[in-house]
């Protein structure tokens, strides 16, 4: 088989599972040899995959998406889904166990900055709890870092933050956890994805790849989180692996991974309308125009991770 590069968006603890099958060979005892290329930008992955300088990426759904509002014929699918959960939070400086969206009104919210999809999520979150997104104030510039130092001093009602930040702020003792995203349900937000000409022509590989990736995936669901931490954590030196094993054990009760590569259509869905609620997008494309669950289905039969 032609070797494979594999682009990176950035480095993130919710990707746990892409890692996993590379550090436990997975790909290459499927038969395929793959490379990944690190990444720093998350919007650039599609641009790599794009110009050939990677055969497939892996990345947010609403990347396809806004691709086929800016092009109708946009060459670039989904496939192999691994999160379809919301790994966001909303934290704030004491307990609020009664916590409510529609509560956001009179309060200040950082909202993540470093990626969209977080708040068009949320905003059709708070619009279904009775608020309109719209009237929520909002600090939009800062880091989650710096919108999660600020909730823990005081100077900031509540901030939208992922994992290893959000167990950070509560092992500290200067935050909780408010609200957990992921409670709406399933919700695309990570997935393969590549060009149709790059489906057909290297279709063999990526085959073998989304069989790595099932096994990966039974493996994750039938192992301890602090499993998964051991097996990632050479890709997170900087994190304490206490810290790793308690995002990760939070992720994984929260059923943030797929335990199949199949791309459920309504994680699609709910995203496809939350980013058309929010305005990111003006028209639905669909799961015909940028999912294909073929090549899951083909890779699979008769496989049993």
């Amino acid at each position: 088989m032609t070797p494979i590069r594999l682009q990176e968006p950035f480095r993130a603890v919710f990707y746990a599972p892409f890692y996993a099958a590379l550090a436990r060979n997975a790909y290459a005892e499927e038969g395929v040899q793959v490379t990944l290329l690190s990444g720093q930008v998350p919007g650039a992955a599609k641009d790599v995959v794009l110009a050939g300088d990677a055969d497939l990426a892996w990345g947010g759904p609403m990347r396809i998406l806004l691709a086929h509002e800016a092009d109708a014929a946009s060459p670039l699918r989904n496939f192999g889904a691994v999160v379809m959960g919301d790994p966001f939070f909303l934290v704030g400086r004491q307990p609020n166990p009664g916590f409510r969206l529609r509560d956001l009104a009179g309060m200040t919210l950082g909202t993540v900055s470093e990626v969209p999809t977080p708040w068009w999520t949320l905003q059709e979150d708070v619009r279904q709890d009775g608020l309109d997104p719209t009237t929520v104030k909002r600090i939009t510039d800062r880091t989650m870092a710096e919108n999660a130092e600020a909730v823990a001093n005081g100077t900031l009602d509540v901030a939208q933050v992922f994992e290893p930040v959000a167990s950070m702020l509560e092992m500290s003792g200067r935050a909780h956890v408010w609200h957990v995203a992921a409670s709406r349900g399933p919700t695309a937000y990570t997935t393969y994805y590549t060009t149709v000409q790059n489906l057909q022509s290297k279709r063999q590989e990526f085959k073998a790849m989304l069989r790595g990736l099932a096994k990966t995936l039974a493996w994750v669901a039938a192992s301890p989180s602090d499993a998964l931490a051991e097996c990632v954590a050479s890709y997170f030196p900087d994190l304490p692996l206490p810290l790793l094993k308690a995002a990760l054990g939070r992720y994984k009760r929260q059923g943030m991974w797929t335990p199949d590569p199949f791309y459920p259509e309504e994680a699609f869905l709910r995203l496809e309308h939350a980013m058309f609620t929010a305005g990111a997008i003006t028209r639905k494309p669909g799961v015909a125009m940028t999912i294909d669950n073929a090549i899951v289905a083909e890779a699979l039969e008769h496989y049993a991770p």
